[in-house]
């Protein structure tokens, strides 16, 4: 069944998403795309049909089309403990030690639906892969991760869920209570038992696996490295937190005597095949070590923003060689899962630092093309021929629209936060703002219920 996408109103295709291609240095989609067995056909130059038949077609003359985002760093439970009020106004390890007490109530029905509905409201602002750190493993819930892969099948998305861990808890000098703390004979058992699993490859994979120690302050330097020999061994990706905060940065100079990145070698990770969560505080010296290494960074500017964490280089690092994508990060400390206000967010504040010409087009490129090759997938985050069919299509017709004459830049500069169609593998999931198939209200009515319980205790 082959679909053409006909006649957008804008097109943003992320073939060079630093700025507005002059006309005829990049691929012409303004005809609109065609698809067919879940991958991108035929890119329509304005003014023309397709080669070759098609099977239906769909009028987006009323959308700006863009590829599918992807978001590279979140924490799908912590939905149920957004803009709760002991937290509201902490720093980042205030915060933390707060909300483990009650993250350790989790149980496997509100994780559940704590993911259903953060992969939901990502859908529906454009989301068509995202990443998980998941690593609070509380008694009883020992198969966090084949519920998320469930909840990501039952929606229809794809996803990188990590098999995150902490080994180093309270009693040993680290952040998190004992009680969510696991051995690490056990968590590297269960990271080999989810890759052999639920771990696909290649162009196209659903449901991938990655393992994630949380970070350098709740794991130890021999979990990380035995961590990183079993990604090696079993060829999958490494994802932690790092550099997020300078409260982190006085603690490895104190445990360990010295800085982030000379950790992360330290313990075998500095390399391509792994993606930081955050990546606030390095020298230059370490943006170009990064660079050297190809380590990927997860950009945050919302949570960052919220627990005061500071501001990623973020166009240092990828002028040095770093992938660098977008993450919406906890919906603790966003407090949301909007993956397209990320980047509008992303692009603010990135102006902050570097100034005003930072292009609207390379902050959805972040969220984008940046985000795939963060979570080291060359299938996804463009308009091109031969990847995969994630799009997403947008509307321009609400007041905060009017006036407005580029359609890809009013995207984020007039603040678009829900899709009217999104597209993952050729099939609708999002259609006229809604999740095809899902009863959202029921969902949200049983989430509240869960959220007010889990505080509660």
């Amino acid at each position: 069944m082959s679909t053409w996408i006909k006649n957008p109103l804008g097109v943003f295709t992320a073939d060079d998403a630093s700025v507005e291609p002059a006309p005829g240095t990049a691929p012409d989609a303004r005809g609109g795309v065609v698809v067919a067995d879940g991958v991108i056909t035929e890119l329509v130059a304005a003014g023309v049909r397709p080669r070759g038949p098609v099977d239906e077609t769909f009028d987006a003359s009323a959308h700006v089309l863009t590829p599918g985002l992807v978001n590279t760093h979140h924490h799908y439970y912590q939905t149920l403990t957004r803009a709760w009020g002991p937290v509201a106004d902490a720093e980042l390890f205030d915060w933390l030690t707060t909300l483990y007490p009650v993250w350790a109530r989790l149980t496997p029905r509100a994780h559940e639906l704590a993911t259903k509905v953060a992969l939901a409201e990502l859908l529906l602002s454009g989301c068509t892969t995202a990443a998980d750190h998941h690593y609070v493993f509380p008694a009883g819930l020992d198969d966090a991760i084949d519920i998320q892969v469930a909840a990501v099948r039952e929606l229809g998305m794809r996803a990188t869920l990590t098999r995150g861990s902490m080994t180093l808890g309270t009693d040993d000098g680290g952040l998190p209570p004992q009680s969510v703390v696991q051995d690490a004979e056990t968590i590297l058992a269960d990271s080999e038992r989810l890759v052999a699993a639920y771990h696909e490859r290649g162009a196209g994979a659903r449901v991938q696996i990655a393992l994630a120690p949380c970070s350098p302050f709740s794991v130890t330097p021999a979990t990380m490295r035995d961590t990183a020999e079993l990604a090696e061994r079993l060829d999958v990706r490494l994802h932690t937190h790092l550099a997020e905060t300078r409260d982190e940065e006085e603690f490895l100079r104190e445990r360990f005597g010295m800085r982030t990145v000379d950790y992360l070698e330290s313990v075998g990770w500095l390399t391509d095949r792994a993606w930081l969560g955050h990546g606030i505080h390095f020298d230059d010296g370490e943006v170009r070590r990064l660079g050297a290494a190809g380590t990927a960074v997860a950009h945050c500017p919302t949570s960052n923003m919220r627990l005061a964490s500071g501001v990623a280089r973020v166009l240092e690092l990828e002028d040095a060689g770093v992938p660098v994508g977008l993450g919406v990060d906890g919906s603790a400390s966003n407090d949301a899962s909007t993956m397209i206000l990320e980047a509008r967010q992303a692009l603010y504040l990135q102006r902050l630092t570097y100034g005003a010409s930072v292009p609207v087009r390379r902050a959805l490129g972040w969220a984008t093309r940046g985000s795939a090759r963060t979570l080291g997938r060359d299938d996804l985050g463009v308009l091109a021929v031969g990847k995969q069919a994630d799009l997403a299509l947008w509307r321009l017709d609400e007041p905060r629209f009017s006036g407005a004459h580029d359609p890809v830049a009013a995207l984020l500069l007039c603040g678009a936060d829900r899709a009217d169609r999104v597209m993952v593998g050729g099939k609708w999931r999002v259609v006229d703002g809604a999740v095809v198939g899902l009863d959202l209200p029921a969902l949200l009515a049983e989430h509240h219920a869960a959220a007010r319980q889990l505080v509660r205790g």
